[in-house]
């Protein structure tokens, strides 16, 4: 009985990551054209997108048919349709459009960080002279503020379930390096017991106040500018959100920050961490034990830790009980400390 032959070897996969890049920009393309919006408004072939997007029918014709190629749209009989991906988070009348992400993920330091990346492995650490989060860089946190917000809305929906439904009176929310806001913004907006202090530099405080206004929550949002390292964060919290923060730093950071954190808790109050954790291989699950690299890419000396490491931080900083929430369907997990 043979065994099945081994597949040939084959450069495909060699050749489509270098070439990955194409993807990225055409992507970018699309939804600064609009194009997606406009296939959605029933401008379906060359022609008429080229009028409804003011650019060369050609053009777009050449977009149009690779975005289709990569599976953003769909094609027939010379028309093109959106995919209920494209449709959802792509077309800009969507409440759930993700599509001004692509102004902060293909930002021109996010690329150019990137491109040296091999100095960054040589070094162990970013070759950006940016890579030292714990100051000001307003126009990358800004950017990140004005484009991310429609991307925490799940995992926010989900904190809004963790936090207690049924308090004896207020909930006390502190919300760390809180960028657009919407985490603590959204538990706010779905509950009406809960009063959010948010912590950021004041230009990026500026559009998360912006946020709360639209909302409908302004009356129990207050802003705390300043660092996270450094600010007087008070005491008394029900519950601090650290929301996408700690990979920025390394461990002993990390330990300083959640003993700061932990003296601004109430007896029995809970960090709540949304992180991405990869497992104990550090190679799975994909998206979460990737970011490392990222990390490597933008940072002095951050990471995409592992539980078992949240877990000896925690400890480490006076926490008593320390848990891991996986969210199905989402990519990020929940790592909760309990005072």
């Amino acid at each position: 009985m043979s065994s099945a032959a081994a597949p040939k070897p084959s450069p495909e996969l060699i050749f489509g990551t270098l070439t990955s890049y194409q993807r990225a920009f055409a992507l970018k393309a699309g939804i600064e054209l609009e194009l997606f919006t406009a296939v959605a408004e029933g401008a379906t072939d060359p022609a008429s997108l080229g009028k409804r997007l003011n650019a060369a029918e050609r053009g777009v014709r050449i977009l149009a048919d690779y975005l289709t190629i990569e599976g953003f749209l769909r094609k027939e009989n010379g028309r093109y349709s959106l995919t209920p991906d494209s449709a959802v988070f792509l077309d800009k009348r969507s409440p759930a459009y993700l599509g001004s992400m692509s102004r902060f993920l293909t930002s021109e330091q996010n690329i150019a960080n990137m491109w040296m990346l091999t100095d960054s492995v040589r070094q162990g650490g970013t070759a950006s002279h940016i890579g030292d989060n714990s100051k000001p860089s307003d126009d990358r946190w800004v950017n990140f503020a004005r484009s991310m917000g429609a991307m925490a809305v799940p995992m926010a929906g989900v904190l809004s379930q963790v936090v207690n439904a049924n308090p004896a009176g207020e909930i006390r929310v502190l919300d760390i390096a809180a960028g657009h806001g919407m985490y603590g913004i959204t538990v706010a907006k779905n509950n009406p017991r809960v009063h959010v202090t948010a912590l950021d530099w004041p230009a990026v405080l500026a559009v998360a106040s912006e946020n709360a206004q639209k909302a409908g929550v302004a009356d129990r949002f207050s802003t705390l500018e300043g660092s996270a390292f450094e600010a007087s964060l008070g005491e008394g919290f029900d519950y601090i959100f650290i929301t996408n923060f700690l990979h920025h730093f390394d461990v002993a950071s990390n330990e300083m920050l959640l003993r700061r954190f932990h003296s601004a808790l109430k007896p029995g109050g809970k960090t709540i961490t949304v992180e991405f954790v990869p497992n104990e291989d550090r190679v799975t699950p994909p998206m979460a034990a990737g970011f490392s690299l990222v990390m490597l890419a933008h940072t002095d000396a951050g990471d995409a830790y592992t539980f078992p490491e949240y877990e000896k931080m925690h400890r480490a900083a006076g926490f008593g009980n320390c848990t891991l929430q996986i969210v199905p369907e989402l990519p990020q997990r929940l790592v909760i400390g309990e005072k």
